[in-house]
């Protein structure tokens, strides 16, 4: 995954849904289709939300991964659907 370059950075950490999937939506919303955004996030819940989140909206989830309680997602614009 070192190839990837998030163009786009959320810092997640401390909160709970459902604020991360809003601020993650507000993000993509901006985002030119092929960008990257990386999250960190400390919810456990956010593994599920953010990838119901893609599978809705037809973005891509890069990478989802976890060390230490912190949550990793890279996400790919892949659509302008909202």
């Amino acid at each position: 995954m070192s190839d990837i370059t998030a163009t786009h950075h959320l810092n997640a950490k401390g909160l709970f849904c459902p604020e991360p999937v809003m601020m993650l939506h507000n993000i993509i919303r901006d985002m030119a289709l092929n960008d990257v955004v990386e999250i960190l996030a400390t919810d456990p819940s956010t593994q599920r939300d953010f990838l119901k989140f893609c599978n809705f909206l037809n973005q891509e989830m890069i990478l989802m991964e976890e060390q230490d309680g912190v949550y990793r997602f890279l996400i790919k614009k892949q659509s302008d659907d909202e």
